[in-house]
């Protein structure tokens, strides 16, 4: 909503002030958070970058307020609506109140997202709770300035027994920032074993992938547990075990397979961990093992497929999409009758659309005939905003192959 004049107080003349373009701020004003650097006439003021700054249409009137970053194609991300608000202590500790309030009132407890940036009003903040341990990533300028604010709140909402950075990411770069690593607070455990659905799960924050572990899938694991009901699941990009744990439960053989030696010794330790015998390990490219498993005509009765990230920016949507095509069809080829392929995709330059698109090309090419059985997103501690079609970027769908 619009008001009629820009504040002055807080930081006074000091603060800079951002004015777009004539007609740029539509998507703004609809709730979309993201002021890119060539939809912006005029940047006046003096102050750090990474500072908070008032954002304003052409014609001057108050839009919101976020943190400049001159280093960033994102110049500003704004998060505060309200032209009296400011990002004191007590916005960040009510912020966080409330995030945490609506995964409890959910039923997480144990581990799961508590803060999901731009969703939860925090741009660039992760915050994954792994039972009594917190595991935080800084991914913008402004909020990297916060830190030690932050993990003060954090300490008084959660009393943690640790806290720890995992801002080792490349998207920092794009920020003019170094990746970061390392204990923010606290001392962690030796172990750190979270219970997911009843399976228990031992979470590496040091050096496990993005925070430790793929919060994201929590709600689709438990979900596939029908799907694992046969004679042979096959567990590809396996990572940690997460999907082959759940099929343990019930199918009576689990291949999980990973080109990544750490992630496998993952894999048998929690499948020790949760007195699992009936889990094998394989390491292995998975576009090369699907091909093996062809030719030696092996199939199964359920294939999980949750490959990472193939793509990570729009110039490369394009390759992607052959390489989840070729391991769909060969996938879909390797699926027994009326068994399950699982699919998943966590980039969301793939959209769903063009996700849907490559599947139904993908079973055309296997020659099998193909069901839509579940269409599926990220897990509801991850929730999307319908203003800001990043934030919904997790595909799963689950099709019956005839």
């Amino acid at each position: 909503m619009y008001t009629d004049s820009v504040p002055r107080g807080g930081r006074g003349e000091k603060m800079y002030t951002v004015r777009l373009k004539k007609n740029e701020e539509k998507r703004i004003l609809a709730g979309h958070g993201w002021v890119y650097a060539n939809e912006v006439a005029s940047v006046e003021g003096k102050d750090k970058n990474g500072s908070l700054c008032v954002v304003t249409d052409y014609d001057g009137r108050f839009i919101g307020k976020g943190y400049i970053n001159h280093l960033s194609k994102i110049l500003v991300r704004i998060f505060l609506r309200n032209e009296n608000a400011t990002d004191d202590r007590e916005f960040y500790l009510e912020t966080i109140k409330r995030a945490w309030n609506y995964r409890r009132n959910l039923g997480y407890e144990n581990s799961c997202r508590v803060v999901f940036a731009e969703a939860d009003g925090l741009p660039a903040l992760i915050v994954d709770k792994y039972a009594d341990v917190l595991s935080v990533q800084f991914l913008s300028l402004g909020i990297d300035r916060k830190k030690e604010l932050i993990a003060d709140c954090l300490k008084e909402i959660f009393n943690p027994r640790a806290i720890y950075e995992r801002s080792d990411v490349a998207v920092r770069s794009k920020e003019g920032l170094t990746e970061v690593k390392g204990l923010i607070f606290g001392e962690l455990p030796d172990e750190i074993i979270i219970n997911e659905n009843g399976v228990k799960m031992c979470v590496d924050v040091v050096n496990g992938q993005k925070t430790g572990y793929f919060l994201d899938q929590k709600e689709n694991r438990l979900a596939a547990r029908k799907y694992f009901r046969t004679d042979s699941v096959l567990d590809c990009f396996c990572n940690c075990g997460g999907f082959a744990m759940n099929a343990a439960l019930s199918a009576e053989k689990v291949i999980a397979a990973d080109i990544s030696p750490v992630a496998l010794a993952e894999v048998r330790k929690n499948a020790e961990l949760n007195g699992f015998n009936n889990i094998e390990t394989i390491e292995g490219n998975v576009f090369d093992l699907l091909r093996n498993y062809r030719a030696e005509k092996r199939t199964f009765g359920t294939i999980v497929l949750d490959p990472p990230a193939f793509c990570k920016s729009a110039d490369e949507v394009k390759d992607a999409y052959r390489g989840y095509k070729d391991i769909n069809i060969q996938a879909m080829k390797l699926v027994k009758s009326g068994g399950f392929l699982i699919s998943s995709s966590c980039s969301h330059y793939m959209t769903f659309p063009l996700f849907e698109k490559m599947l139904r090309e993908a079973a055309a090419a296997s020659g099998r005939n193909v069901r839509f059985v579940e269409i599926r997103s990220q897990a509801s501690d991850h929730p999307s905003l319908l203003s800001a079609e990043e934030t919904q970027y997790l595909k799963f769908f689950v099709l019956n192959i005839m």
